[in-house]
């Protein structure tokens, strides 16, 4: 039965899109499904699928894992993303960000396979935001540059391969020890505490239910090409916590507006990215999750998690 069953190759398991995409795919019958990341299986969701731990850095674990696997499709989800730890380790930055990416890509152009790459909106300088996928890159950080160049080599490769950008994903799943600005924004402010946010820098969010969608729509059509994928709602990083704080009803007094050279960010963060969504939108029927209608679907998924 198995033979007959495609199988997808989720990298980057442990964290917040792959755990989204093994819960939305380990029911789907025509799949079959295995995770991997560095260390043990973190995931809320423990049975449905295969998990392999294996360290991508490490050319013979990975070419070990590819050969056991035989994935038909990568969904390829790790990465190294932080700004500061990708400027602080250039060398592993590399390895992560655009070595295994190109082994990858190898693999797939090799036993013609196709493969789902993440990138980021930090591979613009966000000067003249939103953008479309044709404009050219000039990223403002370690990471943003390890994300360029990896789309680079990717293409490369010629492998059959959709490389997805996004931008500051939100949302929830199991794991407690995965945040982000909405989940930290909403913890805080029910805690009462004070919370500095910036002012001046501006994004479109996106619902990490959205992007797995999107990554799901990317593999089953196997596009190939590079794809924008996030909110349509352009807001400062204040707006947002202040759309969570209403929506909570919570006490935004306790929200403090800073800049961004208050925390050294002025010229290492892109001031202002989004995204023009027209293509992802006609090629793989895109729909976006309006941030209010997210927030109500966090809501009622924290239940579900015992969050």
């Amino acid at each position: 039965m198995d033979q007959l069953k495609q199988t997808i190759l989720i990298t980057g398991a442990n964290g917040f899109l792959g755990q989204k995409l093994i819960e939305r795919l380990i029911d789907e019958p025509r799949y079959r499904i295995v995770a991997t990341s560095q260390r043990e299986n973190r995931n809320f969701i423990q049975k449905g699928y295969t998990y392999i731990p294996c360290n991508l850095t490490d050319d013979v674990s990975l070419q070990s894992l590819l050969e056991e696997v035989q994935p038909d499709f990568i969904i390829h989800t790790a990465a190294m993303s932080s700004v500061e730890a990708c400027e602080n380790d250039a060398a592993l930055c590399e390895k992560i960000n655009i070595e295994a990416v190109y082994k990858l890509g190898q693999y797939c152009a090799r036993y013609d396979k196709h493969l789902v790459h993440l990138s980021t909106d930090f591979v613009f300088d966000g000067k003249e935001g939103p953008y479309k996928e044709t404009d050219g890159t000039n990223p403002c950080n370690a990471y943003g540059k390890s994300k360029s160049v990896s789309e680079t080599h990717l293409l490369s490769t010629d492998c059959r391969a959709a490389i997805l950008r996004t931008i500051l994903v939100y949302g929830i799943n199991g794991d407690t020890k995965r945040s982000n600005l909405v989940l930290w924004a909403k913890a805080q402010l029910e805690n009462n505490n004070r919370i500095n946010v910036v002012s001046d820098q501006w994004r479109m969010p996106t619902f990490v239910d959205d992007l797995a969608g999107a990554c799901i729509a990317a593999m089953e059509t196997e596009a190939r090409g590079i794809y924008h994928i996030s909110g349509d709602e352009m807001m400062s990083i204040l707006d947002i916590v202040y759309r969570v704080a209403d929506y909570w009803k919570l006490d935004k007094s306790l929200v403090n507006p800073i800049q961004a050279v208050d925390i050294g960010q002025e010229n290492n963060r892109p001031q202002k990215t989004g995204f023009i969504l027209d293509k992802a939108k006609a090629e793989l029927r895109y729909s976006p999750t309006p941030f209010t209608q997210s927030l109500k679907q966090i809501e009622q998924q924290l239940s579900f998690y015992n969050r």
